[in-house]
């Protein structure tokens, strides 16, 4: 298969993971020429891909690099901003409880956005993108160990800073 053919299969296949990983990851929506970027390093370092990672793991190992690269340049850290809204329709819910579930994501959010980037990372990866322990591990370049390590700290601290502002928010409830 031609690496160009190969490309265009994964983008229809994982475009929309690694869409939605930058919305994420950048607090953005307008990620599409990101989204290209990505793909665009993919074709390029397709002859390096040895398959020993999962295309989608590949892939989001890329669009993190990316990422990163591209909030140092912008210098932005806010996260997540329309990511509420679109969680909050992706569920049927009653308008009041639509309203507090909004308003316990915000309070999520913007402490998530004060947590250390690999708190961050991880916390978006596992809990919000759903990514597998082993897959997150790969994208993160870091042991499964520390990837549950991290993600256990991660969760302590936000609950912790949760609370230090009052909000006593289960996150299974919020996120899940």
């Amino acid at each position: 298969m031609e690496p160009d053919d190969r490309i265009e299969q994964w983008f229809l296949r994982y475009g929309n993971d690694v869409y939605q990983y930058l919305a994420y990851f950048t607090g953005r929506r307008d990620v599409e020429d990101l989204v290209q970027e990505v793909f665009t390093k993919a074709l390029k370092a397709l002859s390096g891909y040895e398959g020993r990672a999962q295309p989608r793991t590949w892939l989001l190992a890329i669009a993190r690099h990316t990422a990163i690269d591209h909030l140092r340049k912008q210098k932005m850290i806010d996260w997540f901003p329309e990511s509420i809204l679109r969680f909050l329709r992706s569920r049927e819910r009653t308008p009041e409880k639509a309203l507090v579930l909004k308003e316990q994501l915000q309070e999520v959010y913007q402490t998530m956005n004060q947590l250390k980037r690999t708190y961050r990372e991880v916390l978006i990866l596992r809990l919000i993108e759903g990514v597998s322990t082993e897959e997150t591990a790969e994208i993160l370049g870091w042991s499964e160990a520390k990837v549950s390590t991290t993600l256990h700290r991660a969760v302590k601290e936000l609950q912790k800073r949760m609370r230090n502002r009052g909000k006593e928010v289960q996150l299974h409830d919020v996120i899940f």
